[in-house]
């Protein structure tokens, strides 16, 4: 009988353990927390496939001045700059640097020949309690 209980006292902190480490890690935020999908359209612009690219946030806390990679992000139809622009030959900023929140991605199109990869360089993380 005393066995058992030590067992289960111990099971019982041991998952007191996980779940605690596991809320802690849901409290903060990176910025591997920002998904960029894409997907064809259907839609062809000027001979080129035409992509709908979708920011999003996986986590609670907002994120801003999302920066990606884009090489100036190559187009031949005409791309939202409110909610992407280049700010230099390399690097694009999402939603003019407005917080991103869980509930509100940011989407944009652009057509070109081939998919663009647009790997996020850095966040600004922000009212994260």
């Amino acid at each position: 009988m005393a066995s058992s209980l030590k067992f289960f006292l111990a099971t019982a902190l041991l998952l007191c353990i996980i779940t605690g480490v596991r809320a802690g890690r849901g409290a903060s935020c990176s910025p591997s927390d920002i998904a960029i999908s894409q997907t064809r359209t259907g839609g062809i612009v000027e001979g080129k496939p035409e992509y709908e690219v979708v920011v999003s946030n996986n986590c609670k806390c907002l994120q801003s001045q999302v920066l990606l990679q884009c090489y100036g992000l190559s187009s031949v139809e005409a791309v939202n700059r409110l909610a992407i622009r280049p700010v230099d030959e390399e690097r694009c900023i999402v939603g003019d640097g407005r917080p991103i929140s869980r509930r509100t991605p940011v989407k944009f199109k652009y057509a070109w020949m081939t998919p663009q990869d647009f790997p996020v360089i850095s966040t600004q993380i922000q009212n994260c309690h």
